[in-house]
């Protein structure tokens, strides 16, 4: 692999983490709110991006990399008063890693840009089961929307991210 080619892989790695860790704080949220009909696929959904995140803290790692922190807090990009709101939150997460994760199956290769398409695969289902709807390229129609974090959450205001992070983070 170039260093181009290595870079570029590492940025969309710290992107995906950025996203996932965006996503387990928005999922806090959404099981705070979600009716009980909906809270185990909202817990599913919690784990399963929980398992993603270690898995790419350890991929930054194994590229002699550091990996991105979690902030502390993050501004939802709508108010989440009840169980209809968390479950248009939950979709918003999901849309927005298809996006993130889009851009890591471009820049990985081997396993890791199969792992990427999985994940992709994974938060484009939960994505339309989550909203009802589909779309036709899932992680592409994400890139017209608007300006939020990458997992449709942004830092707080307060928290601190790193500067090779910031970029990645938002859109």
């Amino acid at each position: 692999m170039s260093d181009g080619t290595e870079q570029a892989e590492m940025t969309a790695l710290q992107a995906a983490l950025a996203a996932e860790h965006a996503a387990v704080y928005g999922y806090g949220v959404v099981g705070g709110r979600i009716g009980e009909r909906r809270r185990g696929e909202a817990r599913a959904a919690y784990d399963a991006h929980r398992a993603r995140r270690d898995v790419l803290v350890r991929a930054v790692r194994d590229l002699g990399g550091t990996p991105v922190a979690a902030s502390a807090a993050y501004a939802l990009p709508f108010p989440v008063p009840d169980g209809t709101a968390a479950v248009r939150l939950a979709a918003r997460l999901e849309e927005r890693l298809a996006g993130v994760y889009s851009d890591l199956v471009r820049a990985a290769t081997g396993a890791r840009r199969a792992d990427a398409a999985g994940a992709l695969r994974e938060a484009t289902v939960r994505a339309v089961r989550w909203s009802g709807e589909s779309v036709a390229f899932p992680g592409l129609a994400e890139r017209s929307g608007e300006q939020t974090g990458a997992a449709g959450t942004t830092p707080s205001p307060s928290a601190s991210i790193p500067a090779s992070a910031s970029a990645s983070v938002t859109r």
